[in-house]
C-alpha cells in the first residue's frame, strides 16, 4: 500500500501548454485524450502509463497510433480514463491518441485510418433478455 508521500508524487505529474484533444471511445471506457509537444512520457489519470496499466502489451497497444507515424518521441500524452477495464481502457485511449494525431496533422488520416486506429470499435456487451439466463443462454431444458 503506498504511502501518502508517494501517492502525492504519483497524483502530482500534470503536462501544460498548448494541446490537441480528443476522446476515445471501446467497450464501456471512456478516454480524453491530449497530445503536448514532448518527449514520449505517457500519464494516464496522474500516473506513468506502466504504473497504471501493468501488462506490457497493452502499453504498446496504446502507444501503437505514434509508433505508426513515426512521433512516438515528439509527444507527451495525457489522458483520463473511466470506465471498462485494462483492455477496454488502453483501447479507449489509442483511438483517442489516434484522433488526436489527426486533430494536430490532417495529412496523417489515411495512414491512420489504414491501419484501423480511427474507426469505433462499437462491439458492446449484449442487454439481457427476460425469459433468459443471460442474453442468449436459455435456462437448461429437462425433459421429466
Amino acid at each position: 500500500m503506498p504511502t501518502k508521500k508517494e501517492e502525492t508524487t504519483s497524483q502530482a505529474i500534470k503536462l501544460s501548454g498548448k494541446y490537441d484533444y480528443a476522446a476515445g471511445k471501446r467497450k464501456t471506457a471512456i478516454a480524453r485524450v491530449r497530445l503536448h509537444k514532448g518527449t514520449g512520457k505517457i500519464i494516464i489519470n496522474g500516473k506513468d502509463a506502466k504504473e497504471y496499466i501493468k501488462v506490457n502489451e497493452l502499453v504498446s497497444v496504446m502507444k501503437a497510433p505514434l509508433k505508426l507515424v513515426k512521433k512516438a518521441k515528439e509527444f507527451d500524452v495525457s489522458a483520463k480514463v473511466l470506465g471498462g477495464g485494462q483492455s477496454g481502457q488502453a483501447e479507449a485511449i489509442r483511438h483517442g491518441i489516434a484522433k488526436a494525431l489527426m486533430e494536430h496533422d490532417p495529412e496523417l488520416r489515411t495512414t491512420l485510418k489504414k491501419a484501423g486506429y480511427i474507426t469505433r470499435d462499437s462491439r458492446i456487451k449484449e442487454r439481457k433478455k427476460y425469459g433468459l439466463r443471460k442474453a442468449r443462454r436459455a435456462p437448461q431444458w429437462s425433459k421429466r
